[in-house]
């Protein structure tokens, strides 16, 4: 229903329909592309708020395919990249020059040198609809976000208040002593009136940004010089980084295990003789990582399983979320993924997603397995617009110093 709903309405130039305030704000927004259709469609949870015509990348010069959010917003720009080229109603999705514009020229084609270009009326209106933060999902073919309910899904929760301190309140002993005396416990406020009821206040917190993907090399030697130094082997303070000290102690354990210290440092046999002797089970595969208003939080190790299987590329983000009454409702949309025969073969994949329809963001959810102590923290935090993509790849350079996670799936601009 909501496809057909959209399909339609991409066909008109450009319309913002009639609608109540935004459910999020701003910046829990999701904006969809389409590069087969030419078209834009905003969500307001599950309702098409706004539908226009685009002009994106023309050969050469192609609109990356991915999960994007607006960085910046500047209602009059210049291009540093084409000859100071006018961009008004600025909203940028990458650091290296895509963005949403102002054009005077919105041919229905591709045939901007890489940005998205809108209709003037249009992009003003959605330049004062977003707010930074909000996603915008560029795809080769439209998709439709989707409602999705799944035991691995985040449900909100209030944070634990901390122990109050009683004052003047005598505790009376639980020893019956006479030479005892009352005894007073400082405490910061009065004791509350019989009958007083308490209401917990939640201040607003931004969406958190939550990322699933399989370690890479920073975050296997960060745990992998963590337990050498629990072992014994100074592989220096863990840092991600291979240096002198971290190439003593690897070899220095190696040779403890009787293992070849030529070739490459860090091999799948090191790791499982590593995790093995420190008693913590096979090496983890998987990684969450947390970012809130373009900055990293935390992170940790997660379990993937049937690791040959590639995850896919998913974003599923929560809406209605409800923080006092713990409940959140999810969308989510299945993205093409595009992993090369290279990096399928660094990650061990060698079994692809296939058909959306059953490699979708459940079954991805469904192989997936988060700590306890990871998942309490994000409960604590989530609010309305809290999204978590999902993808193989992991960081790509998109991703950096104020961004959220960028997923590239498809085919970077050449500028």
């Amino acid at each position: 229903m909501l496809k057909s709903l959209a399909a339609s309405l991409g066909l008109l130039s450009a319309t913002i329909l009639a609608q109540p305030a935004l459910a999020g704000g701003g910046e829990a927004l999701q904006i969809f592309v389409s590069k087969a259709e030419q078209t834009l469609t905003v969500y307001d949870g599950d309702r098409v708020i706004a539908t226009s015509r685009v002009s994106t990348g023309k050969a050469g010069h192609t609109t990356p395919s991915g999960i994007f959010s607006i960085l910046e917003k500047r209602k009059y720009h210049e291009s540093n990249l084409y000859s100071n080229a006018p961009m008004p109603w600025m909203q940028r999705i990458t650091w290296s020059g895509v963005a949403l514009h102002e054009s005077s020229s919105v041919p229905s084609y591709p045939a901007s040198h890489g940005c998205i270009r809108l209709p003037r009326a249009f992009a003003k209106d959605l330049f004062a609809m977003t707010e930074r933060g909000a996603h915008v999902i560029i795809t080769d073919q439209p998709v439709t976000p989707v409602w999705l309910e799944h035991a691995a899904l985040f449900s909100p929760r209030i944070p634990a208040q901390e122990g109050q301190l009683l004052s003047d309140a005598e505790l009376r002993p639980t020893t019956i002593d006479a030479s005892l005396k009352p005894v007073e416990v400082a405490m910061a406020d009065v004791l509350p009136k019989a009958g007083a009821t308490a209401k917990v206040v939640l201040k607003d917190e931004p969406p958190l940004r939550i990322l699933i993907t399989r370690r890479g090399q920073r975050e296997t030697l960060l745990d992998a010089q963590a337990l050498l130094g629990e072992l014994g082997f100074d592989a220096g303070v863990p840092d991600g980084h291979i240096g002198k000290l971290t190439v003593s102690a690897v070899n220095g354990f190696k040779r403890w295990k009787g293992l070849d210290t030529r070739g490459e440092l860090v091999t799948a046999e090191f790791l499982d003789a590593l995790y093995q002797s420190a008693g913590k089970g096979p090496p983890p595969l998987g990684q969450i990582m947390v970012r809130q208003k373009f900055k990293p939080m935390f992170e940790a190790p997660v379990t993937i399983a049937d690791p040959h299987v590639a995850l896919g590329t998913h974003l599923i983000e929560a809406v209605d979320v409800d923080r006092y009454g713990g409940k959140a409702a999810w969308r989510a949309v299945t993205l093409d993924n595009h992993i090369s025969k290279t990096m399928a073969k660094r990650l061990g994949i060698t079994e692809p997603s296939g058909d959306a329809t059953i490699d979708n963001a459940a079954a991805a959810l469904d192989r997936t397995t988060i700590p306890d102590d990871i998942r309490h923290r994000i409960e604590t935090l989530m609010s309305e617009g809290t999204s978590l993509t999902i993808s193989d790849t992991g960081i790509g350079p998109e991703t950096g110093p104020g961004t959220d996670f960028i997923t590239i799936t498809h085919r970077a601009p050449k500028a």
